[in-house]
């Protein structure tokens, strides 16, 4: 039954990739059947593992034999990866079948179900894997499925640039993920998840020496893993392929952000733990990694005019809450937000997609308005996502995010103060950001073509039913499962997640003051109220504003994304070309390289080639000169006379001078 689980996608990416134009439409419901059987199965395992904890683990064959290292293609399943089974399958079930109708006039349909499926495939690999290698395939299967997916329609240049981008920043990632794994190899000649996690207390010390630096080996491991998942969970300085990643279809952006790719590097923290609990000083740097990146992205989603950037750009923040989480060693914390945020993630994304495909693929937030009376569903669905998204009470952010930021103030550290402080800024910039997506999409006076707002209409029920039944989630999730993630004396993570007790905190957050237990709230609801203040009457002041000498460099640093991507584009990209080609190119390849190889043998040849031809004199007498010169050289040279040589080359040169002198 665990096999199907995963390799029941698989099955449907091989109906839609071998016999799509055989099966036609019947792509579309296998391919939608066997993640839903996937995620059915997924269910009843997370039920077993809720009622009796038990762990399966089991070996499908040998894979790697070298010398004493043994690598296996085996799977571990427990609470940690039923939780993402759960998750990547459901949210999986519904963009298949969102996906259905909003690409049904799309010629290659069947292409694109076969991509989902095995996207989802390469994921519940991911997660499903007992080891670091065997995890490290679908870490680099989801790169590949998502590159496929972004640049589905290649005749599109935005999409081929925002595809390279995704795969270019996380090899970076991947760089460091298989230097981790590396040093694991070299400590523990092992890559089994049982064996290294067992040893990590052995590891923390012992050390190696870099010149006159003494580098502990966890730190080392840690640090590595945490840069691989950087790139694939978006933080700050890896972040700048996923909002450019909005330039593929919709139910891609939906499947990718909301529960499985992004999150992946979420879970590799989480499954880590038990060597990040042993290195304080990188889980300090995940801290300050993960606070940056929620207050970036949530600053930067306050200027953005796409909609579904503004979304892209909440994802990014709201990874970053679940990174200083991990930071914090509140790793059931972050789990609990991952689970409640994939819901109404995908919810936000998936409405957006009802209402770009409702006004003829527009996705500028300034071009439209005015709908909420000709989309009320998709008006109620994108309400409910934005409330959970800010944290609204007793939605699913509520009960997460709020406990993340409590988390971080009961830490009393500088570390948690600091997240604390950033946090509550970005959950302002959030609730400010989201109430600004509403009123500009539906609310506020129409701005977009009349026959397109006036002609547009709501999805079928392939298109809305994903859309309820998110909806429900985001309203009930957090509520019924708080207890079970993140309640106290629960036993559900059992072995699958480890926490120092110097490190545990979350009893501790009974005991915090009031004042920060309301301080996010009330952020929430001041964000809110500012933004419908601003957008509703402040308009004419904002454009004042606008143009005021400090307000303008402040607004462009934002809405500019805090100039990453022109960082990047100067000083790294611009800079490696012109090195490459000043030096490189043209001094070594155009210059060294060719003197030494084709061109420089040729001329040398040529060279050679015109000297001997000199010799060619016509005149008999130089010809009775070489044969002498020749035969006495060959003589002398037998008899290894290096002086009568030298001394008969000298006797030539005199020679050769006499008889072009009576000659001439």
């Amino acid at each position: 039954m665990l096999l199907l689980i995963i390799f029941l996608p698989l099955l449907g990416f091989f109906s839609g990739s071998l016999f799509g134009y055989l099966l036609g439409p019947g792509v579309c419901l296998i391919t939608t059947l066997c993640t839903f059987t996937s995620f059915l199965l997924s269910l009843c395992f997370l039920y077993n593992t809720i009622t009796s904890g038990q762990v399966v683990i089991f070996n499908l064959f040998h894979w790697i034999q070298i010398d004493s290292l043994t690598i296996d293609w085996s799977f571990c399943f427990d609470s940690l990866t039923g939780i993402m089974l759960v998750v990547v399958t459901f949210i999986s079930t519904l963009v298949h079948l969102y996906s259905t109708e909003y690409m049904e006039k799309d010629p290659h349909l069947f292409r694109f179900m076969s991509y989902l499926s095995l996207f989802t495939f390469f994921m519940l690999i991911l997660v499903t894997a007992n080891n670091f290698l065997q995890m490290f395939v679908g870490w680099e299967g989801v790169g590949v499925s998502s590159y496929l997916l972004i640049n589905f329609w290649f005749t599109r240049l935005q999409a081929n640039k925002a595809a390279i981008k995704a795969m270019l920043v996380n090899r970076v990632g991947d760089f460091f993920l298989l230097l981790a794994i590396f040093t694991i190899i070299f400590s523990c000649n092992s890559l089994d998840y049982d064996v290294v996690f067992a040893l990590a207390p052995q590891l923390s010390k012992y050390s190696l020496i870099v010149g006159s630096n003494e580098i502990i080996i966890i730190d080392l491991v840690c640090i590595f893993l945490f840069l691989g998942a950087m790139g694939k969970s978006a933080q700050l300085g890896f972040h700048t392929w996923l909002p450019d990643a909005m330039e593929g279809p919709t139910p891609v952006s939906a499947l990718i952000h909301a529960a499985t790719m992004v999150t992946a590097g979420v879970f590799l923290l989480t499954r880590c733990s038990y060597f990040f609990e042993f290195s304080p000083s990188t889980l300090n740097f995940v801290v300050i990694v993960g606070t940056l990146t929620a207050f970036f992205a949530a600053t930067t989603g306050l200027f953005q005019n796409d909609m579904k950037r503004v979304i892209a750009y909440s994802t990014c923040s709201q990874l970053g809450y679940m990174v200083f989480a991990c930071g914090l060693s509140s790793y059931e914390v972050g789990m609990f937000h991952l689970y409640n945020h994939a819901f109404f993630k995908a919810l936000l994304f998936l409405t957006a997609g009802s209402v770009i495909h409702a006004l003829g693929d527009e996705q500028d937030m300034r071009k439209m308005g005015g709908i909420k009376n000709i989309l009320p569903f998709s008006y109620a669905m994108m309400l409910i996502g934005s409330l959970a998204l800010i944290g609204f009470p007793f939605l699913a952010g509520f009960y997460s995010k709020d406990i993340i930021l409590e988390v971080s103030i009961a830490k009393q550290t500088i570390g948690g103060n600091f997240a604390f402080i950033l946090g509550t800024t970005a959950a302002f910039c959030t609730s400010f950001y989201s109430t600004r997506l509403l009123f500009l999409v539906f609310l506020s006076n129409s701005s977009g073509n009349k026959n397109i707002i006036l002609n547009s209409h709501e999805g079928g029920w392939k298109m809305t039913l994903p859309l309820f039944l998110l909806c429900v989630l985001s309203i009930t999730v957090g509520f019924f499962s708080t207890d079970l993630f993140i309640g106290f004396g629960t036993d559900f993570w059992g072995s699958s997640i480890y926490i120092s007790p110097f490190n545990y905190v979350l009893s501790d957050i009974e005991f915090i003051k009031f004042n920060y237990k309301i301080a996010p709230l009330l952020v929430t609801v001041l964000g809110s109220f500012c933004s419908y203040i601003q957008y509703t009457y402040g308009l004419k002041i904002l454009l004042k504003l606008k143009k005021l000498f400090f307000i303008k460099h402040i607004y462009n640093f934002f809405s500019k994304k805090w100039y990453f991507d022109r960082l990047y584009n100067v000083f790294l990209s611009q800079s490696t070309l012109l090195l490459g080609y000043v030096y490189f190119y043209k001094n070594i390849d155009r210059g060294l390289l060719e003197r030494v190889g084709p061109f420089g043998i040729k001329e040398n040849v040529d060279l050679l080639s015109n000297k001997i031809n000199q010799l060619q004199t016509g005149f008999i007498l130089d010809y009775l000169l070489y044969i002498l010169i020749a035969t006495v050289f060959f003589v002398l040279f037998i008899f290894n006379k290096f002086f009568l040589i030298l001394t008969f080359l000298i006797f030539y040169v005199i020679l050769r001078k006499y008889f072009l002198a009576n000659m001439a």
